[in-house]
């Protein structure tokens, strides 16, 4: 199975993981858009990573990760919740030229930020904001951890033009009988893991590599799949927002609204009855999908 996330902790010691591995998820992302090899890569990155903590912060509801910069690559983005969804859109800057073939994390992406919100299904929203101030995605991620969640955490991530993976470690609090030893020994291990190993080794193979000599438990892994939560009554929701006057405005000129989600170019029409109708309700009737 390709499409999955692994959990696993080594007994005794105060340190936990996760593996990741994306394949038709990857696949299906890339597919609704063609972007140039670095963007697709850093796309596939940012899967991975999404799913990482996801599962890391035991989030009931939508985990969003969204890099801003002021390169070649202006916005990087993917979402993925509970369930195992993900989803993913990337977008070039109007304003530079296409990124080299092998255009790096700062090449493409220059000065900018990115925005963690965590949306529970209960509870507040929470919006967490890093600094690209790292030379790659896992380092400003492990940045974010540092400063907010206060656990040291470390992330690997990588991805061709077929597989995404990632590997994450977190010392979590420490108790008296623990191994004081393990976090400095088990992210030393990690550290000599190969981009090539941690996409075609299988998860448990993997394990096996790097720790034959620790005990590690490991969980039933979970399935990942491609889903976009784009709906009718969300994009309703998003017209409403836009105000009456916008509203008319755009009813006088063109009689109708045609979107499409930029995710999973779902195509959404809206026709003259209809948006008199979210004028006053985005509440809206029946779709009509093309």
């Amino acid at each position: 199975m390709t499409d999955q996330i692994q959990r696993f902790l080594f007994d005794n010691t105060n340190v936990r993981g996760e593996i990741v591995s994306l394949e038709a998820a990857y696949a299906q992302v890339l597919d609704k858009q063609a972007y140039p090899a670095p963007v697709a890569r850093l796309l596939g990155e940012l899967l991975a990573a999404a799913a990482l903590l996801t599962e890391t912060v035991k989030l009931d509801g939508t985990l969003s990760l969204e890099v801003r910069g002021q390169g070649a690559l202006a916005l990087l983005m993917a979402e993925s919740n509970p369930g195992g969804e993900l989803r993913g859109i990337a977008r070039l800057s109007e304003n530079q030229p296409l990124p080299a073939e092998d255009a790096g994390f700062r090449e493409l992406l220059g000065e900018g930020h990115i925005v963690i919100t965590l949306d529970p299904r209960e509870g507040n929203r929470y919006q967490g904001i890093v600094e690209l101030a790292a030379d790659s995605l896992a380092g400003c991620l492990e940045d974010y951890f540092t400063r907010s969640e206060q656990l040291p955490t470390r992330l690997w991530l990588t991805a061709d033009s077929v597989r995404s993976s990632g590997f994450l470690l977190q010392q979590l609090p420490k108790s008296i009988d623990q191994d004081p030893d393990a976090w400095r020994r088990i992210v030393h291990l990690a550290s000599t893991l190969r981009d090539d190993e941690l996409l075609t080794l299988g998860q448990r193979d993997l394990l096996y590599r790097l720790y034959h000599e620790e005990t590690v438990r490991v969980f039933e892994p979970k399935a990942l799949r491609f889903g976009c939560t784009c709906s009718r009554a969300r994009i309703a929701q998003a017209l409403h927002d836009l105000g009456e006057q916008e509203l008319r405005d755009i009813l006088q000129e063109q009689q109708s609204i045609d979107t499409q989600c930029h995710f999973c170019h779902t195509h959404y029409h809206f026709g003259a009855a209809e948006i008199e109708a979210l004028i006053e309700s985005p509440d809206a009737p029946a779709p009509t999908l093309h």
